[in-house]
């Protein structure tokens, strides 16, 4: 079984007919180890919730893609499938049969995997299945790969265990089992120990104390995933062959510093190319485990608008012979944290781009911690992509490289977490264990270019040493932006004081989070708003989120209002980023943007799209700041078409609108006329003292406005307001409140959200202009 194609498939899809010929040989490759029989006694559960892809699922073929676009060669045995299946207690050896079958990849607590049962700390999960090697891979090492077994995974073959056991849930792993194969069938039998919560481990949002189908409570924390969750193959490769490549692209000097680390590649040499569309770029050799520059002149560089992806090939050379090949992709980009009129931010390529994103969690209620297919697995990415979305914060979980081969491709600023441990404090050896997992994930997923900032921790969960942590980690990959603690401000989270950001959790938010001298300022989660929709809830009316809305049309006109109000107060202020919560449903949290089962998008996508997009395009040209005529007394009239007779007012100490012109009287003219002086609060906004009540000024109170006197912190901050650019006038937000806007309705002004649940924030299709206000000549000078 050997192709003659080019190394591996292109996962920069400028090579289709590579593609189709890597496909057709895997598909050559499983028909060998398809076991009919097998397959005809398994049968799938019924998933709580069935998505578009839950019936697309192959009985034995499943996620039958090339698993590792990173570093590819064009022969591999995929063994995914229908495997013999037992359960034993924690401390058993193997049982002497195996009486039920489960379908690999999907681990035992999801429909997918044919079993959906619990499984506790007091289980170990038992897999077997055979093979043939097929006969073109003779003289050659076979290496048996798991992309991932969640948590502690022992394998055998023809009874010999194979290498040491692999303790971790999230990173890939495998063994050289040449030596304990036979001609003929083999034998491959995997045990996995997943303690969950009750070890010390790494487990992110599962959590195994409660049933596997849908149930009240649950909260923040899901369905545990144990066992076997992404794909288990074969690959063929020379005694002496590449084992892994890193690229990290240089613009400073346009190269690509390529690392290729090999085995048993004693006094070889590697070489590198480039290419786009079959035409070479540059090439370069050097030593195996050395890093080589190779030239990539003028070079094409990769965003979220043009991700533009180059080829890369691996060669290791003895002599003039080429004894192993890899095939890869890079983009070349660059991240960094720079001033930008005076203000830290991130910048990509050198310049800043606001960053837009949501929490993308990576559950499904089919498979759980499996897209059913590499489709639905390259769905929610672009979901976040229609909507306009930039960035992605996957959220305390590493999914299969293939969704980092998405991002890559659809392009999608990825912040990748490292799935946190239990909350409480861990002991030594889970330390131990879980930052010598970081370090395996890091090197793994070092090469994508969507990738650009690792989260260490979240809101304090398994804290532990954050500062040595986020030095550690960025002395180990330099290339990315770290995060030391994303909510520093949540749940008793211990702040490292280090790392390239500071990042907030304000629910619904946005909040206000400001950069420091050493760190750009983001927001790492914010929104939360539910709304349920009938037939797609996982728990019908157990569904929960942090504001609930009235319908779906309030849902889009809230959470437009929330982008709007990062676009005009929090971007200006010097917020860099924002992870909106989140993508889609989990379980019993109802805050998606589309639902658990993805069937239905909860948000008028067009308007979150273009409202996503003023988000960007704003930090890109960014208007000219508002800067009011301070010690003047202006008048400010209403903008609202129809309207726009209407001055702002006050009555017996209220503030209203009110039509006023040449032949208005005196007191109203001189309600209708205010002294524009610096903020209270902060002299960088605005306070606006009545023409004829000195010392009084407009201030609101319980959402109301009022002209009053006082005195105090309160009060000062309650009567400052900040001038945002307008369509024909200018916007005031109150500086406590930045995303309360003084509006008026119905004669009467208030602060009001933009897409709020109080009567005086209704009418979304008048919020913008009556929210504006035009600042005119005073009627009463």
């Amino acid at each position: 079984m050997h192709s003659s194609a080019l190394p591996g498939p292109s996962p920069a899809g400028r090579r289709p007919i590579a593609l189709l010929a890597v496909l057709a040989l895997a598909a050559a490759v499983l028909l060998a180890f398809q076991t009919p029989a097998r397959a005809a006694t398994w049968t799938p559960r019924s998933a709580p919730m069935t998505t578009p892809w839950t019936s697309q699922v192959p009985v034995d073929n499943p996620l039958p893609e090339y698993p590792r676009p990173q570093l590819t060669r064009p022969d591999w045995a995929n063994l995914n499938g229908i495997w013999d299946f037992a359960v034993t207690a924690a401390g058993a050896g193997q049982p002497a049969s195996f009486n039920e079958q489960i379908r690999v990849p999907f681990v035992a607590e999801s429909a997918l995997s044919g079993i959906q049962r619990q499984v506790s700390q007091n289980d170990k999960l038992w897999y077997k299945r055979t093979f043939t090697v097929p006969a073109g891979w003779n003289g050659r090492r076979v290496l048996l790969n798991f992309g991932a077994s969640d948590w502690q995974s022992t394998v055998w073959v023809n009874g010999q265990q194979a290498g040491a056991a692999h303790s971790g849930g999230y990173d890939a792993f495998g063994y050289d089992i040449t030596p304990y194969l036979t001609t003929g069938t083999n034998t491959v039998v995997v045990s996995v120990y997943d303690p969950t919560q009750t070890g010390g481990g790494a487990v992110g949002k599962q959590r195994n104390n409660n049933s596997v189908t849908p149930h009240s409570g649950g909260g923040i924390f899901y369905t545990a995933a144990s066992g076997i969750w992404q794909t288990v193959w074969l690959e063929p490769v020379a005694p002496a062959h590449v084992s892994r490549l890193d690229l990290v692209p240089n613009l400073t000097d346009n190269t690509l510093r390529a690392t290729v680390l090999a085995d048993g590649a004693n006094g070889q040499t590697v070489r590198v190319t480039v290419s786009t569309g079959g035409t070479v770029v540059g090439t370069a050799t050097g030593a195996v485990g050395g890093q080589i520059a190779v030239p990539v002149p003028n070079p094409h560089v990769w965003s979220p608008e043009d991700p533009f992806l180059y080829d890369v090939r691996a060669d290791l050379v003895s002599g003039s012979t080429t004894v192993d090949s890899v095939g890869s992709y890079a983009g070349m980009r660059t991240i960094a944290v720079a001033k930008v009129n005076n203000v830290l931010r991130p910048v990509l390529n050198g310049k800043f781009v606001f960053q837009t994103g949501t929490l993308d969690q990576g559950y499904w209620p089919d498979g759980i911690y499996t897209a059913p297919t590499d489709a639905a697995l390259r769905s929610d990415l672009q979901a976040h992509k229609d909507l306009g979305f930039n960035m992605v914060r996957k959220h305390i979980k590493v999914e299969p490289q293939r969704w980092f081969y998405w991002a890559d491709k659809l392009g999608l600023l990825v912040w990748q977490d490292m799935p946190a441990m239990d909350t409480r404090t861990p002991d030594a050896a889970a330390r131990t264990q879980w930052e010598a997992e970081y370090h395996r994930i890091i090197d793994q997923h070092r090469s994508s270019p969507a990738l650009i900032q690792w989260v260490d921790e979240n809101e304090g969960w398994g804290q532990y040493d954050q500062a040595r942590i986020a030095n550690d980690v960025k002395a180990y990959d330099p290339s990315r932006l770290v995060d030391n603690m994303s909510g520093v401000n949540c749940c008793g989270a211990v702040d490292g004081g280090n790392g390239d950001v500071v990042d907030n959790h304000v629910y619904v938010g946005p909040g206000s989070t400001l950069p420091t001298a050493t760190r750009a300022a983001v927001l790492g989660e914010y929104g939360g708003l539910g709304f349920r929709i009938p037939g797609h809830e996982w728990f019908p009316g157990g569904g929960f989120s942090y504001e609930d809305q009235p319908s779906q049309a309030a849902l889009t006109d809230r959470f437009v209002g929330l982008i709007d109000s990062l676009r005009d107060n929090q971007m200006p202020a010097g917020l860099s980023a924002s992870v909106y919560t989140e993508i889609t449903d989990v379980e019993n949290e109802v805050n998606g943007l589309l639902t658990y089962d993805r069937q239905v998008v909860k948000v008028d996508a067009a308007r979150v799209k273009a409202a996503n997009l003023a988000l960007i395009n704003a930090s890109r040209n960014p208007p000219a700041p508002v800067t009011l005529p301070t010690g003047q007394y202006k008048s400010l009239r209403v903008t609202t078409p129809g309207y726009t007779n209407r001055y702002l007012r006050h009555y017996t100490g209220l503030a209203n609108t009110e039509v006023v012109d040449a032949n208005s009287g005196a007191v109203l003219k001189s309600d209708a006329t205010w002294k524009i002086v610096p903020g209270l609060a902060d002299g960088s906004c605005y306070s606006f003292e009545s023409r004829n009540y000195p010392g009084e000024y407009l201030r609101h109170r319980d959402s109301r406005v009022y002209r009053e006197a006082g005195s105090g912190t309160l009060y000062n901050s309650d009567a400052t307001f900040c001038a945002h650019p307008g369509n024909g006038g200018v916007r005031l937000t109150a500086l406590a409140y930045p995303d309360r806007y003084l509006r008026h309705i119905n004669s009467e002004v208030w602060i009001a959200t933009q897409g709020g649940n109080n009567p005086w924030d209704g009418n979304p299709g008048s919020f913008l202009a009556d929210t504006t206000w035009s600042v005119d000549a005073p009627w009463a000078p």
